[in-house]
């Protein structure tokens, strides 16, 4: 395969529809969720557990609240968290804040005390949305008294719920609601639903819309500043290459955290674009995804590799209907070829990868929804999206002729920066002919045709006696093994070769496989310094908060 060093490039062909260089420029999301609800206003949004919410409906909460917020002193550019599963006040909260010129940030449901109360004071947020749930309200409330945080803002589930639901979680669901404290500082949702109409805040593309705290290349948790112009182009970039013809309402399942910046392009900004449908529920969970599918029908489905493993894991998965999906997206994390292909055989569903950042708004590249897509690639970039391969020991120079290099991007959906950190520009960024790349830390290649292909990420290279090791290959080459379900390459130290590969692995259900016989089966199949020095079976690996594979907590756990 060659490789080329950049994308565009003179030979290759673009197979999205419509032109790479397609015009993205537009309005702004609050100014797109505004049209919708006047042009669509009784059309779906949302779906959740069987009630829907309308356009019209959402878009009413979301301007109430921005007005409330302005109400009570809310500036532009104050930050607004949200500490909410996936229900529908989260897009009334979101576009609300939005309105109000006001800074989102996501905070991930699942986050400590300690972990909330680090970020918002990181991220200086005044006021708190979360939810009446036991998982949620006592944490909100432990921070709101260790932190600088003003105010919580406390929506009740039941509000949300069809009648029935509502009526039972309130009379036999007691132990599912927290008491919401009697105290100035917390208050309900209604309460800032106000009746005026704000005086419109102004704002521009290059304005602060969100901060989506992330990782990044360097393992600091670090806010990530995306601008409304980010959030707007990528929403538009994604819709761009839906090469659907649609004979019924755009409707997506909204099985992705929304907190998690995959959902909040790919689920709900690129939907509102469309004037879709959220088929949404609170959090992922097997069984109620199947029922959702069956109840909803929707047409397409982002979601990471381990949520697809656990879809064809579950009893009713052949049981089914899942003619309704036009495509499956999965990104996050590399999809496993086995998966891919058991997926496409048992249910029928085109499967793609594709990939992104939270730096870069969520989405770089994919593969086509139909036609031409090569697997194990994650496809050509988005529209007016921009790739080079840098030298992966000097990134002032472009990699060497024929030889993987760091991936950079450059696009409208590139973050401005990092939250109250300038000193880490010279890391997240290059600068290459005057322009400034952002670095993504992953090792790829780009072919003749355009398509990118990662090979791993620098920092998780392994050095092996002089050569590198990437895990991400080995990693592939055990999961050809019929027993094994899931696996992670991490190097150990060694004190002849300075470090070697260790594989841990799942098995597959009804699977017997030890790690003697899958080290030697391996072995077997790679090159001499690929060889791992053990195969660990274990009964699960470490996943993140959006259930991808977690080679980085798996390394601090072994090594550490």
């Amino acid at each position: 395969m060659s490789v080329n060093k950049r994308f565009p490039c003179p030979s290759a062909d673009y197979s999205h529809p419509g032109a790479w260089d397609a015009p993205l420029k537009g309005d702004l999301l609050p100014e797109i969720f505004a049209r919708r609800a006047s042009e669509q206003g009784d059309a779906p949004l949302v779906e959740f557990l069987g009630r829907t919410f309308s356009y019209a409906e959402l878009h009413d909460q979301a301007r109430r609240f921005a007005a409330g917020l302005i109400e009570k002193g809310i500036g532009k550019g104050d930050r607004v968290g949200l500490f909410l599963p996936n229900v529908p006040t989260y897009v009334a909260a979101y576009y609300g804040a939005m309105m109000a010129g006001a800074v989102v940030v996501n905070f991930s449901p699942l986050y400590s005390a300690e972990e909330l109360a680090h970020q918002v004071e990181d991220s200086g947020t005044l006021l708190l949305v979360t939810l009446d749930s036991p998982m949620l309200l006592p944490t909100a409330e432990k921070v709101l008294d260790t932190s600088s945080l003003v105010a919580l803002i406390v929506a009740r589930l039941s509000d949300s719920l069809p009648t029935a639901k509502s009526v039972a979680l309130r009379t036999l669901g007691r132990s599912q609601i927290a008491a919401i404290p009697r105290r100035g500082d917390i208050t309900l949702w209604d309460d800032w639903q106000a009746d005026e109409h704000p005086a419109p805040r102004t704002f521009h593309g290059d304005d602060l819309a969100l901060l989506q705290y992330t990782g990044g290349t360097t393992g600091t948790p670090k806010g990530a500043m995306l601008t409304h112009g980010n959030l707007a182009s990528n929403a538009r970039q994604v819709d761009a290459i839906d090469p659907f013809e649609h004979d019924i309402p755009d409707s997506v399942l909204g099985a992705l955290p929304l907190f998690h910046v995959f959902a909040n392009t790919c689920v709900l900004n690129r939907t509102v674009v469309r004037g879709g449908m959220i088929a949404m529920v609170p959090r992922f969970d097997p069984k109620q995804v199947l029922q959702t599918i069956a109840r909803t029908r929707p047409l397409a489905f982002p979601g990471v590799p381990t949520m697809f493993q656990a879809l064809l894991d579950h009893k009713d998965c052949d049981r089914t209907d899942w003619s309704s999906l036009l495509i499956c997206i999965s990104g996050g994390a590399p999809m496993p070829a086995k998966l891919r292909e058991q997926f496409e055989a048992r249910t029928g569903v085109r499967l793609v990868e594709g990939y992104g950042l939270t730096e870069s708004s969520g989405v770089v590249s994919v593969n086509p929804y139909i036609g031409t897509r090569k697997p194990g690639t994650i496809g050509q970039v988005l529209p007016g999206t921009r790739v080079l391969l840098l030298d992966k020991e000097d990134a002032t120079k472009l990699a060497p002729d024929g030889e993987p290099g760091e991936l950079v991007v450059a696009g409208p959906q590139v973050m401005k920066g990092y939250w109250n950190r300038p000193d880490t520009a010279t890391s997240a960024f290059a600068e290459h002919e005057g322009e400034r790349w952002l670095r993504t830390g992953d090792v790829a290649t780009i072919d003749g045709d355009g398509y990118l292909d990662i090979v791993d990420r620098i920092k998780d290279m392994i050095a092996v006696g002089g050569f590198k090791v990437f895990p991400s290959q080995v990693e592939e080459v055990i999961l050809q093994h019929p027993a094994v379900k899931e696996a992670l390459v991490i190097g150990k130290p060694d004190s002849y070769r300075g470090e070697s590969p260790a594989a841990y692995v799942t098995l597959m259900a009804d699977a017997e496989c030890d790690g003697a016989t899958l080290k030697d089966w391996v072995n077997d199949r790679v090159g001499k310094h690929e060889r791992v020095s053990e195969v660990v079976v274990r009964g699960d690996l470490p996943k993140t908060m959006i259930g991808k594979l977690d080679r980085k907590a798996l390394r601090a756990e072994v090594l550490d």
